[in-house]
């Protein structure tokens, strides 16, 4: 019997729980210059009557584990700059800084700068400055060996260029960008089906793709009416942009296709074999190859500026629900 994300002790759902059953203490704190807060993907707080700063913060996961298994610490702070840069994109933000901590039981020199080396390189590829960060020694909660990261950024938006879902309508067209492989999601699960491979496991700390060298076009020229961030929650982080209507995806990338073998699928479709689930838990724990979202009434431009960029499906009417086809 194969095991989900839930059977090795992430349950998708309860986290969905959590957020609503937190939401109506946190709005309690709110201003008004707060504009969006828990609940999407970045956050949106008022600036002036034009500008917008959006925030985000995340981590890493236990994709740290494999770091720390094969001792790899260079690319993981991509990973991090990545998971916050990505949700800020999401609102039209352009990244402006990113602060990170680092939490172990004794600091090792060495292997801290490694991690700093891929949180420079991660925000390099963002745009977007390293301003600060804190390290935290606690060697009564961690092993020796273990760290923990976390990070913070933020962006601006221009009121007119805000992406925040309004503009989506049914008729759009649904386009998705290329994923770099698993990101920093899902890995509990993946420790798991490959714990007696170290050659996959090496392979699965291939870092986080950021986006912001082909969203941020995107969102200057106005073809983008909403970006989704895919990450925990797989595709059904699209209808979390406008629950008014329906996403219904015709053309995702086939996990039982031959052309599903190209360069950047490949890795689900060993993940599909290997792990047995279905359908519906691998398009709702992993990526699956595709790491952006986004709903456009220009989707020919943006298939010609983005190499690989794909059809995925259409916004439809409905209530806040996506579905695929062949699922």
């Amino acid at each position: 019997m194969s095991k989900t994300y839930k059977d090795v002790g992430v349950d998708i759902t309860k986290g969905d729980a959590f957020v609503e059953k937190i939401k109506k203490k946190v709005k309690s704190t709110y201003g008004e210059n707060v504009i969006s807060g828990v609940g999407g993907f970045a956050c949106l707080y008022k600036m002036d009557d034009e500008r917008l700063l959006s925030a985000g913060t995340d981590g890493v996961g236990t994709k740290l584990l494999l770091a720390q298994k094969f001792n790899k610490h260079d690319t993981i702070g991509i990973d991090l700059v990545a998971m916050c840069v990505n949700d800020i994109l999401c609102t039209g933000a352009k990244p402006l800084f990113f602060m990170d901590y680092l939490a172990c039981s004794s600091l090792d020199v060495e292997v801290s700068s490694s991690i700093v080396d891929g949180v420079v390189e991660g925000c390099l590829q963002s745009s977007c400055a390293l301003i600060g960060g804190e390290t935290a020694e606690m060697p009564g909660l961690y092993k020796s060996g273990e760290y923990d990261l976390a990070g913070f950024a933020v962006g601006e938006v221009y009121r007119d260029k805000l992406v925040d879902g309004s503009k989506i309508k049914s008729g759009q067209t649904i386009l998705g960008l290329p994923s770099s492989g698993a990101h920093s999601n899902g890995y509990s699960l993946l420790r798991e089906i490959y714990k007696n491979d170290d050659e996959m496991l090496q392979r699965l700390l291939t870092p986080t793709k950021i986006y912001t060298k082909e969203v941020t076009p995107l969102i200057n020229d106005g073809l983008v009416s909403g970006i989704a961030h895919i990450t925990g929650g797989g595709i059904h982080n699209i209808s979390r942009l406008n629950k008014s209507l329906d996403y219904e995806l015709n053309s995702w990338p086939d996990i039982h296709s031959a052309s599903f073998m190209d360069a950047h699928t490949d890795l689900f479709s060993r993940i599909s074999k290997d792990s047995k689930l279905s359908d519906e838990e691998l398009y709702k724990t992993f990526n699956m190859g595709i790491g952006m979202a986004i709903m456009t009434d220009h989707p020919e431009e943006i298939l010609s500026l983005i190499p690989g960029s794909m059809v995925l499906g259409v916004v439809k009417e409905g209530s806040g629900n996506t579905y695929m086809r062949t699922l």
